[in-house]
């Protein structure tokens, strides 16, 4: 579990991002991760990489599944954590925590998928928008499933347990 604070530029959450490691499903590959996630319900997915630049999504929580390959990410904006990932592992980035790869392996590929009803935006932290993506963020609902996990999963129960 990793927590960041506000920066005023990244407002990151109160709400800790969750990383599953040797998830069984999302080592198989990006059919079996994006079968997982769907089965809990998060949708609105895609197969790509991780952005190298430091960005963040006021309105929506978002999954990643590391398909095959792997990266370093740094969560919480410039001064946040570095963290190493790879094939088979799954995070969950509550709404507004920062994120950007900052190295990777070629075969690097990510399934990223969303809660019911939730689209992204793209956010780089631009401090005249601070006021802005934290109202954003605060209209965004708590799923009611753990995209890994499924429903009553580690994620519902830690983040009610926080909202």
């Amino acid at each position: 579990m990793y927590r960041f604070a506000d920066d005023g530029g990244i407002p990151n959450s109160p709400l800790p991002v969750l990383i599953y490691h040797g998830v069984a499903e999302v080592a198989a590959g990006p059919a079996s991760c994006e079968a997982l996630f769907a089965r809990a319900g998060w949708g609105n997915m895609w197969r790509s990489g991780i952005f190298p630049f430091h960005h963040f999504h006021s309105t929506a929580h978002e999954a990643l599944g590391i398909a095959s390959g792997s990266a370093a990410v740094v969560l919480g904006g410039p001064a946040g954590e570095r963290v190493e990932v790879a094939a088979g592992d799954a995070l969950v980035l509550p709404a507004g925590t920062g994120h950007c790869r900052v190295d990777s392996s070629p075969e690097l590929l990510v399934v990223g998928a969303y809660p019911p009803g939730q689209d992204w935006d793209l956010r780089r932290g631009d401090p005249a928008e601070h006021d802005e993506v934290l109202a954003n963020i605060a209209r965004v609902p708590l799923p009611d499933t753990d995209p890994v996990e499924g429903a009553g999963g580690s994620l519902v129960d830690l983040w009610r347990a926080q909202a």
